[in-house]
């Protein structure tokens, strides 16, 4: 059995990939003079930073999985904090983004370096024209795939995927996603949708297509909405731990509440830092690359 694999997003997380602030935001000089540039809602403080993010990662450890740390690297910037993206990580090995943001360009293959060292293969990588960002890739099941469709994904990137995962999966769904607030923002599929468990999805449905909400219901899932005062507080965004089990941004109670009374245990960080300020949330923070088959 390969030692990766993770054609799924709620099952238990045996391993990750993450960037701890200090390889990633490297220190205070670096966070004045790229936050602006990359379009942060304000400038992280380096100390609180790294404070909060120890406590992130205390939280993954008590789920006993395995945590892998990407090194600093002059070339990335420090978006690369956010690991999620650069890359897809199938049964057969990782698929490389071509990043929407081209700032973030030169993270793809310093990934690719990383997983290589410790024997995940490359199965392919999307190319120019095309470009893809793990954000908007969503596992609605082992062998179906959602993908959004904006500024930060194409048709091209996406029929680049389909073609390199093959007979990996049955379907993948393209899910148009709206302007919002333009270009410079982070608008993924999964700023509108996290997996709970496998029939439990947390959703804004504002800014869902009709089709693709049916689609879901259709399939037997189940919603829980994040009410619109705290969809830009990121109450959307929510990394599953294991079957409703998640982690998520403090300051969310009203979908901390809703998620408690569908069974779901919730374990919550201050994310004021890393989190809000360059639009990543617990999701964005990982690249889950073993989950529980």
């Amino acid at each position: 059995m390969n030692d990766y694999g993770c054609q799924n997003m709620v099952n238990s997380l045996k391993k990750v990939l993450i960037k701890h602030p200090k390889d990633a935001y490297i220190n205070q000089n670096k966070l004045n003079k790229e936050s602006n540039k990359l379009n942060y809602l304000n400038i992280p403080n380096f100390k609180k930073a790294c404070s909060d993010y120890d406590s992130f990662i205390n939280i993954l450890k008590g789920f006993n999985c395995e945590i892998h740390y990407l090194p600093t690297d002059e070339e990335a910037s420090i978006d690369s904090i956010y690991t999620h993206d650069p890359c897809l990580i199938s049964n057969k090995g990782a698929i490389f983004s071509r990043m929407g943001k081209k700032d973030r360009s030169a993270e793809p293959a310093l990934m690719e370096n990383y997983l290589n060292s410790i024997g995940i293969p490359t199965l392919g990588a999307i190319k120019h024209p095309g470009i893809l960002e793990g954000g908007d890739i969503v596992w609605i099941k082992d062998r179906v795939i959602a993908v959004g469709e904006g500024y930060r994904s194409n048709s091209e990137g996406i029929n680049q995927l389909k073609n390199i995962l093959g007979d990996l999966i049955d379907e993948i769904i393209t899910v148009p996603l709206p302007h919002w607030t333009g270009k410079k923002d982070c608008l993924h599929l999964m700023s509108n949708l996290s997996p709970i468990d496998s029939n439990l999805f947390l959703v804004y449905s504002r800014l869902l297509p009709v089709s693709f909400r049916k689609f879901l219901i259709s399939e037997g899932i189940s919603l829980i909405e994040v009410p619109d005062s705290e969809y830009l507080s990121m109450g959307c965004n929510v990394l599953a731990l294991a079957p409703k089990k998640v982690i998520m941004i403090e300051g969310n109670p009203i979908t901390k509440d809703r998620l408690i009374k569908n069974g779901v245990e919730v374990f919550t960080y201050d994310g004021s830092e890393i989190s809000l300020k360059g639009s990543g949330g617990p999701t964005c923070l990982t690249r889950p690359f073993l989950r529980a088959k």
